[in-house]
């Protein structure tokens, strides 16, 4: 699988960051055309919007909100820690991705300084699920990020051969993401295109974390078995967190990671022990 993933990720070009920054571009431009490149009319050109998304998505609660915590990396990245036995060129790539993409949102966030919707509208005008989230920080969406550059990684490192098989792969991929995406809408923490600025970053994101793993072996030692014990307490950490997570909100997401991550552990120390 590992030499599978490595002859993937050898095959990608630099062209693929055009067509990403080809549509920041027209995001830039329709904002310009709409005289809406100021804060305040940012947020007012996308409130109907905003509202139309966050009215029909709230509808269901219990899922929206499951489904978003996989804009947390933990929850996402727990789903895929069985890789670092069997694809560890996978999680070279995430480590590189996840580090590029925590930058890129922090360093946006406080140049943009756009304010939630919990800051801009009135609360009661709008459904919030879970916990309130004010302040300036809404542009790009952080979740929206993460959750495109694990799947950009993914995408490539499991595309497929042939063209059909391919594009519908990259459709279930695009489609997947938007969901899980648009959740920060449904629960209130976004506006619309925070989140489709986002991903579009986050495919960037994972793009660029991909061509470093390919160029730089920053984390090479992940791939030798007497580094285990790293992840090993690596694992207990994340799972005390998870439980912690399951007492205080208690979301059968959290459950499922959990699993994952019992799973991984069990797996790494059974492989570490007879290595």
């Amino acid at each position: 699988m590992n030499e599978k993933i490595i002859a993937n990720f050898s095959k990608l070009r630099p062209s693929l960051f055009v067509l990403p920054l080809f549509f920041l571009m027209i995001i830039v431009v329709f904002l310009y055309s709409q005289n809406s490149l100021s804060i305040i009319k940012y947020v007012q050109i996308q409130k109907n919007c905003f509202l139309f998304l966050n009215s029909k998505l709230s509808q269901f609660p219990n899922t929206i909100y499951n489904l978003t915590q996989f804009g947390d990396a933990l929850i996402f990245l727990s789903f895929l820690t069985i890789f670092i036995i069997y694809a560890p060129k996978i999680w070279e790539s995430l480590l590189s991705a996840s580090l590029v993409s925590a930058i890129f949102s922090r360093v946006l966030k406080n140049i943009f300084a756009i304010p939630r919707p919990a800051e801009a509208f009135e609360n009661n005008s709008f459904v919030i699920v879970g916990r309130r989230l004010p302040g300036f920080s809404s542009l790009p969406s952080g979740h929206s990020i993460t959750v495109f550059t694990i799947l950009t990684i993914l995408f490539f490192a499991f595309m497929p051969k042939k063209v059909h098989y391919k594009i519908s792969f990259g459709f279930l991929m695009i489609s997947l993401g938007i969901v899980l995406d648009f959740t920060r809408v449904g629960v209130g923490a976004h506006h619309p295109l925070d989140v489709i600025t986002g991903s579009i970053i986050g495919y960037i994101c994972g793009l660029i974390g991909i061509f470093i793993s390919r160029k730089y072996e920053i984390w090479s030692w992940i791939n030798n078995k007497k580094y285990y014990p790293i992840f090993i307490l690596l694992f207990i950490g994340c799972c005390i967190v998870l439980l912690n997570k399951i007492i205080n909100e208690n979301l059968i997401i959290f459950y499922f990671a959990l699993t994952s991550l019992v799973i991984s552990l069990y797996k790494i120390i059974t492989v570490y022990v007879k290595k």
